[in-house]
């Protein structure tokens, strides 16, 4: 029986391990899926301190309560660790690591090259890999395999290789990551078969395509639609306000279109680890192939500019009210990058605070979700702490900036007792209590 028969009989018998590169926002989801299916799986982390807390039953993402990963591990089904040789343990390895843009804007593949390294290092015959990270095309076939090639073992004879792009939305509560169709591209048909079937044990579709690249431009493509469309808003925003037009109210009444119309809303910049990067790394592979990709360049500017508009009407309304903002307190609501989450990561909140500080305002913030600042690659206010909705701290700022719209921020409070609202997400401006007050951004 060669290998791939081997891997399929696992597979097929649900005695195949996982292993989960990567115990973060994308990991952890997957490990819940198929230890929720019986399947046993070990997760690698870099971080010592994310294994010791999920042994203690604690977890580092709120949406993932730690006690549920406690009883798989109890169980039997879930065995966390730092350990990077176990992982020749794993008849499947899925790799969801981060891909960054370097301070550059280039993508950065320091994550999937070490990871990468580090399977390559224990790679035995039989394994399955698949790159989860969002990358752009071409990345599992030019970045991942020249290096498990280069271990002698052979594509096909000895390992499986392909791209299933992750598609999480931290925090939704209306459909889970078993219910999220699975698209999956090997970079052969062999390993796309053992692929689309691994995935069909934990989830409920798979979505199989005819390679790896195709996969890989399927989830950028996702993200650039979003990305353009919610530049697109953001320039209109910014028209309609010097037109006196009200753009949350446009959309709403666009939105009465029962077709051919879908709403995205604006906002102070674009947040998480999808859609203010990916765009940039099929910008920056089109250019090997000398095609300019004017429509996400483009959508990136708008989107990038967006905190500095922010900051500008926060400066603008203080002026108009005898106020300069070097020396003012304002209070930031939302440290999270969208509602209802304990995620920063690409937060325009933390850019917010940063221009903010910069021009020298007295920044605080609250945030139900996030009690301490959390540490960045790219920032670092960790210094700062989660103050407490208070008429009194209402009171003592001369202005709450609404960034984030948690629906557990008591908004009423902050209409009765601020001294001026910078609204961001229409998130105030909903309850139409702060004649004078309240501004738009």
């Amino acid at each position: 029986m060669n290998q791939a028969e081997k891997l399929r009989q696992k597979i097929a018998d649900r005695s195949v391990v996982v292993g989960v590169m990567g115990l973060g926002y994308v990991g952890l989801p997957l490990v819940r899926e198929f230890c929720g299916s019986g399947v046993r799986v070990i997760g690698f982390d870099v971080d010592v301190q994310k294994i010791k807390m999920l042994k203690a039953g604690k977890t580092y993402i709120e949406h993932l309560p730690g006690p549920f990963f406690r009883k798989l591990i109890q169980q039997g089904l879930f065995t966390p660790t730092a350990n990077m040789d176990e992982l020749d343990q794993p008849d499947a390895i899925l790799i969801c690591v981060p891909t960054p843009l370097d301070k550059m804007r280039e993508p950065d593949m320091t994550y999937i090259e070490s990871t990468t390294a580090d399977i390559a290092r224990r790679l035995r015959p039989g394994q399955l890999i698949v790159l989860e990270s969002t990358t752009y095309p071409g990345t599992t076939r030019e970045v991942v395999q020249p290096v498990l090639a280069a271990t002698g073992l052979e594509l096909d004879r000895d390992y499986f290789l392909a791209f299933s792009p992750e598609r999480e939305d931290p925090g939704r509560t209306d459909i889970t990551t078993r219910q999220i169709p699975k698209v999956v591209g090997g970079a052969s048909t062999t390993s796309g078969r053992l692929a689309a079937a691994l995935y069909g044990l934990a989830l409920e579709t798979v979505v199989p395509v005819s390679s790896c690249e195709v996969a890989e431009a399927c989830k950028i493509i996702e993200n650039v639609y979003r990305c353009v469309n919610i530049a697109l808003v953001n320039e209109l925003k910014m028209l309609f306000d010097r037109m006196g037009i009200d753009v949350w109210e446009v959309i709403e009444a666009a939105k009465t279109k029962p077709f051919g119309y879908q709403p995205f809303y604006p906002g102070p910049g674009l947040g998480g680890h999808c859609i203010p990067i990916d765009p940039f790394y099929l910008s920056w592979k089109a250019r090997q192939y000398n095609m300019p990709t004017r429509f996400i360049e483009l959508a990136g500017e708008i989107n990038t500019r967006m905190p500095e508009y922010v900051v500008a009407k926060v400066m603008d309304a203080l002026n108009e009210r005898g106020k300069s903002l070097k020396g003012a307190r304002v209070l930031v609501l939302g440290l999270a990058y969208k509602k209802d989450v304990d995620d920063v990561r690409e937060s325009p909140s933390v850019t917010l605070i940063e221009l903010l500080q910069k021009r020298g305002a007295k920044v605080s913030y609250h945030d139900p979700h996030i009690p301490v600042a959390k540490p960045m690659r790219e920032h670092d206010i960790t210094n700062l702490r989660s103050v407490p909705l208070t008429p009194a701290n209402l009171k003592k700022h001369d202005c709450v900036l609404i960034a984030t719209d948690h629906s557990r921020v008591d908004y009423d409070l902050v209409c009765r007792h601020a001294r001026l609202v910078v609204d961001t997400r229409n998130a105030a401006g909903r309850k139409k209590r702060l004649p004078g007050r309240l501004v738009k951004a």
